[in-house]
């Protein structure tokens, strides 16, 4: 028979003055909620799901608790329809329940929104859940690199949460019961605040799935805290399965683009990918202070099973790397623009000549007549013409200081004064 041991924390969070998530923690079932809209319509959403799925759950199986979840969705619906107030409230669901059948017992997995499920499995962590965001349902379809999820203007809208419309679609997983596994359901404000390894440490290191909870809950606030923060860690103590792969049970469509779901009340949301790699141990053990990152998980059964739906060990370099070759290419237009700009400037600046006195001698300068920025003219050629050589017009046309085109122009203009000039013998 499975045997599991739990803990759980929440808070509202350093920003938020209400905690809009909620939860529930007790055998078989173990739900995560965080509720969105308006002052209260979270609230409320969050809790009147997980109060619908405890109340209609009618037996210890997964399709029973993924028609559950679509119940409870119903019902956050229709009591936003009928209480003007809560107009347009919806939360995220995730749950982890113990099921069974002839077959034996297993865990099953749900999931609406992009409250998370992770496994922590032989000291590795992945991620079995899938965001259900704008963002992510673009980089499944290849319209959009993981990079350019992680600053999408949209990051934050949701295309699937209960109580947005009458119907929803559940994604659905069955889990065998391994001894040892460890279990994270967790809000948005967690895993937006709290690195990967540094999860993965904290959940190696803390025995107690209620420290570890609390622990978690901290270290959220501690990156910020700038959403409320729910977090329930759910440990197999005793169980029969052995490790193998997820069964999904309930494959749901790609939501369509054109019509999305509501806008989450919550912080951005990126999409993260947990491999069970070595480095990753030790950037955790480095970031977290943990001087043995290889301590069992309160003693639970040890080994190296292979992890569930572990993603491809690149994965966490493409989120780590942010200079991408758009970023390449918009640094090479600014240059560019750059040069071109300054270069038009100079031209502009240097690019005609007048004639003025210099003292009283006549002179063709380059340049703007009074300069232009920081460009000032300069003396291209002297004259030998002096003030009291010109007639009284030749001095003001002199002293009008006049561009010319080029300095062709120039010493033309110099020559037809000279030639009207005040000089012995003219």
């Amino acid at each position: 028979m499975t045997q599991l041991r739990w803990g759980q924390a929440t808070d509202t969070g350093q920003v938020r003055s209400i905690n809009q998530d909620s939860m529930h923690a007790d055998a078989p079932l173990f739900v995560v909620a965080d509720g969105m809209g308006g002052h209260r319509g979270g609230e409320v959403a969050s809790a009147v799901a997980i109060e619908t799925l405890l109340g209609s759950l009618a037996e210890p199986s997964t399709a029973a608790l993924v028609e559950s979840v679509q119940i409870a969705n119903g019902t956050v619906f229709q009591r936003a329809q009928d209480d003007a107030e809560l107009r347009g409230m919806g939360t995220t669901l995730c749950a982890v329940a113990l099921v069974s059948d002839e077959a034996g017992e297993r865990l099953g997995l749900v999931n609406v929104g992009d409250s998370r499920v992770y496994l922590l499995r032989g000291g590795a962590l992945s991620q079995l859940t899938e965001d259900h965001s704008l963002v992510e349902s673009l980089v499944r379809q290849g319209r959009i690199t993981e990079d350019e999820a992680l600053v999408h203007p949209q990051r934050n809208i949701l295309t699937r949460a209960l109580g947005i419309s009458a119907s929803v679609d559940v994604d659905a997983w069955e889990m065998p019961a391994v001894t040892g596994d460890r279990y994270l359901l967790c809000s948005d404000g967690l895993f937006n605040e709290v690195e990967p390894p540094v999860i993965e440490a904290t959940l190696r290191k803390l025995a107690d799935p209620s420290e570890a909870a609390h622990e978690l809950v901290r270290l959220a606030n501690e990156g910020g805290g700038r959403d409320n923060i729910t977090a329930v860690v759910l440990d197999v103590v005793e169980g029969a399965g052995a490790a193998a792969t997820a069964t999904r049970m309930t494959a749901a469509a790609e939501p369509d683009l054109g019509s999305l779901g509501a806008p989450a009340d919550t912080a951005p949301q990126p999409v993260v990918a947990l491999p069970p790699t070595p480095a990753a141990e030790a950037e955790a053990a480095a970031a977290t202070g943990v001087a043995d990152v290889a301590t069992d998980v309160g003693g639970l059964a040890g080994g190296d099973p292979p992890p569930v739906a572990s993603p491809s060990s690149a994965e966490p370099e493409r989120k780590r790397r942010r200079v991408t070759w758009r970023v390449l290419v918009f640094l090479v237009v600014l240059v560019s623009l750059v040069v071109g700009v300054g270069w038009l400037v100079s031209s502009y600046a240097s690019g005609s000549y007048f004639v003025a006195f210099d003292g009283d001698e006549v002179v063709i300068e380059q340049g703007r007549p009074g300069g232009f920025l920081f460009w000032e003219p300069s003396i291209e050629q002297r004259t030998g013409t002096v003030r009291d050589e010109l007639r009284p017009v030749a001095v003001e046309r002199v002293e009008a200081e006049s561009s010319q085109g080029s300095l062709g122009e120039a010493e033309d203009l110099v020559q037809n004064l000279e030639r009207t000039s005040s000089k012995p013998g003219a």
